[in-house]
């Protein structure tokens, strides 16, 4: 996926959408077509609903009386649960922003729809897992002790659910750090593991 790029051109590029002055009626004839984007700008608005409505009950602790928990307890629940929250938001602004897009240009298409579900849901678990990187000092972004802000968390985990490739590349940068060989490397070993003819034919193929 390459997030950035594709809504920075939806956002700036022909915001005619190739339509001449007047020409209002949609496009889109086929009813199966038309159900499908209604149904997922109706399950994109019910997320944008319900992710707010998420972090106003943990704000004002509401788990913490239903389940008798103590504020030790119901601080940690806080923390995360506003990190998935935001970053489910961030996921949902950014599908709902190529929803209303790729529509307009004519570029919706059924072979997305998996993605366009699932993507506020994938934005929620990386922020989620983001923070605890944080936290636990393994990702170095933030003080670890900076996480003890509401405020910060919401911001942070908007951000990584809106730009969550950015997100998991820096995720696997992390990765490579902590458990070494990566990709490259492996492929460099087997280069030189390989006879010289071998060799020099994936080194040819690499340059063409």
């Amino acid at each position: 996926m390459t997030k950035q790029s594709n809504s920075s051109a939806f956002g700036q590029s022909e915001p005619t959408d190739g339509r001449k002055p007047f020409e209002w009626a949609s496009k889109y004839t086929d009813p199966v077509a038309i159900k499908k984007q209604r149904s997922e700008a109706i399950y994109l608005g019910i997320l944008l609903f319900l992710t707010p409505l998420l972090m106003a009950v943990l704000w004002l602790e509401f788990p913490k009386y239903w389940f008798h928990l103590s504020d030790e307890k119901y601080i940690p629940l806080l923390k995360y649960g506003f990190a998935w929250a935001a970053g489910t938001l961030g996921g949902v602004l950014f599908d709902l922003k190529w929803l209303y897009h790729t529509v307009a240009r004519g570029l919706w298409h059924l072979d997305r729809r998996l993605w366009r579900i699932f993507t506020p849901h994938i934005s929620g678990c990386l922020s989620f897992f983001v923070l605890a990187l944080i936290s636990s000092g393994a990702l170095r972004i933030f003080d670890s002790k900076a996480t003890n802000s509401p405020a910060l968390i919401v911001g942070l985990g908007f951000l990584v659910g809106y730009f969550s490739d950015s997100a998991i590349a820096k995720l696997t940068e992390v990765a490579e750090t902590l458990f070494g060989t990566t990709r490259s490397k492996e492929k460099h070993k087997e280069l030189e593991n390989a006879s010289p003819s071998e060799g020099n034919r994936d080194v040819d193929a690499g340059e063409q």
